[in-house]
């Protein structure tokens, strides 16, 4: 079996995450001193005079699958010799009996509970070429926000933004600041906000005016149903900083009781300061339909939010990005039309396992939730899926293992490190629940996807490394 270099197999998935897009800033050059920095073993390649796979076959891998594959992934003839597939720069396909040998063991470890549940996919095609209950829908914790990702990319594009407006009621001479469902305004792009609707009301001649705020796009239950947690706030389509008490950006915080409220009575101030006197506090209330645009803020593009949402776990743009999905289809933007409107958008785009699957929130806090190895798996080969460029940023944001967002302070032990750098994965974690889902490059070079999911976990942290060994084993097999 050939199996190339770890310090090899770094370089190339550095350069062939570069080719598919950014991170968080300066990331790349971090992860590369980092890793050129490991002292680490370098067994030769599979054989005298046979050079190590380099960027190339990688990233002819993320090109479109010539391996005898259909549209679908399923096969129709025989990939090659050893396995290879043409197309892939020559990169072989790993068998399902070396990934079984592989995998198997590790599968059967205590720390992994009572169900485990595997799926290894080749990227290029589309192909399962491991399953272990890979169509059993378990509980996927944080890995459905893969789904909610693609969902949210396929309906509203890569480059939508969600904008927050102020617009003007003249008959009543009030301002109506219009929540569109962005959880990353920041207080001080509010501020801005209220800076430019001074100005228009200044020329409006309007000194004195009421204020009230709309947040009616979103419908139903605020609460998510764990009801009050530090992991997510109210779920309001007007909110600054995902309506955080403490300052910070990422992780758990204490949550505003009514961020809407609290998102217009900031602007209000704003505007005092600015030299427009607001009667009273803000109140709840809908725009009028023909009523005058003010200003605007508009959100980081879709692109960006999905980025943050996997690398960070962030609960709070998850639900955001299914309630945009819903209200992109024609659905109420509550828990229940966004998780009809996901299921409907991932069905809209065909050949995907959804048979199980239920999505009752986007985050994957809810344990009514339901997912398939094989649907993670399908789901992220898609994403690479050159026909599709969108849906890249499921890719791109991915943490990378041993570096950054929830994968950042993992990967760093002798039975993992092989995996750090060449892991990119999708963390889940729920109380007795443990997932992993990502891609991998594997020791021949060969770009592969998987899930591995644990139900009825009783250690955390030991159903944390048992997943962390899966991948590593997939990095440093050529399963052959």
């Amino acid at each position: 079996m050939a199996v190339c270099s770890a310090a090899v197999g770094l370089a190339v998935a550095a350069v062939a995450a570069a080719a598919a897009g950014p991170w968080d800033s300066g990331q790349r050059t971090a992860e590369r001193i980092r890793a050129a920095s490991w002292d680490r073993p370098v067994p030769p390649p599979g054989g005298p005079g046979e050079p190590a796979p380099g960027a190339p076959e990688v990233l002819t891998a993320l090109g479109p699958a010539r391996d005898g594959s259909g549209p679908d992934g399923a096969a129709q003839g025989d990939p090659g010799q050893d396995g290879a597939a043409p197309g892939a720069g020559g990169a072989p396909l790993p068998t399902r009996a070396a990934l079984a040998d592989a995998l198997e063991p590790l599968l059967e470890e205590d720390a992994l509970g009572t169900l485990a549940t595997a799926s290894v996919t080749d990227v290029a095609s589309g192909r399962q070429l491991y399953g272990s209950a890979a169509d059993r829908a378990v509980v996927p914790a944080s890995t459905i926000k893969i789904a909610t990702s693609v969902a949210a990319l396929s309906a509203l594009g890569a480059d939508h933004r969600i904008p927050t407006r102020v617009v003007w009621d003249g008959d009543g001479r009030r301002a109506v600041l219009v929540g569109g469902g962005d959880p990353t305004l920041t207080r001080a792009q509010l501020e801005r906000l209220a800076d430019a609707t001074a100005r228009e009301l200044e020329e409006r001649g309007a000194e004195r005016i009421g204020l009230l705020y709309d947040a009616s796009l979103y419908r139903g239950p605020v609460r998510h149903p764990i009801g009050v947690n530090d992991n997510i706030a109210p779920v309001t389509a007007l909110m600054v900083n995902e309506g955080r008490l403490d300052g910070s950006t990422r992780g758990p915080a204490p949550r505003s009781a009514d961020p809407a409220r609290d998102a217009a009575g900031a602007f209000a101030d704003r505007l005092r300061d600015r030299g427009i006197a607001v009667d009273g506090p803000p109140r709840p209330g809908r725009a009028p339909k023909d009523a005058a645009e003010l200003a605007v803020h508009r959100s980081a593009p879709l692109s960006e939010l999905v980025e943050r949402t996997l690398t960070h776990s962030d609960n709070d743009i998850a639900e955001a990005l299914a309630r945009q999905t819903a209200a992109a289809r024609g659905e109420p933007a509550s828990f229940a039309g966004a998780g009809r409107a996901v299921r409907d958008q991932l069905a809209e785009i065909g050949g995907l396992p959804l048979k199980g699957a239920r999505f009752a929130d986007g985050s994957g806090l809810d344990r009514d939730d339901r997912i398939s190895a094989g649907l993670l798996t399908r789901l992220l080969a898609l994403s690479a899926d050159p026909a599709r460029p969108e849906l890249r940023p499921v890719l791109t944001g991915l943490p990378v293992a041993g570096f950054n967002g929830t994968l950042g302070g993992r990967y760093d032990d002798d039975a993992t490190r092989a995996g750090a750098g060449l892991v990119r994965a999708k963390t889940g974690t729920l109380t007795g629940i443990n997932a992993l889902a990502g891609t991998v490059v594997d020791a021949d070079g060969r770009l592969l996807a998987f899930a591995f999911t644990a139900s009825g976990t009783t250690d955390r942290q030991g159903a944390h490394a048992a997943l962390d060994r899966l991948a590593s084993a997939v990095a440093n097999c050529g399963c052959r």
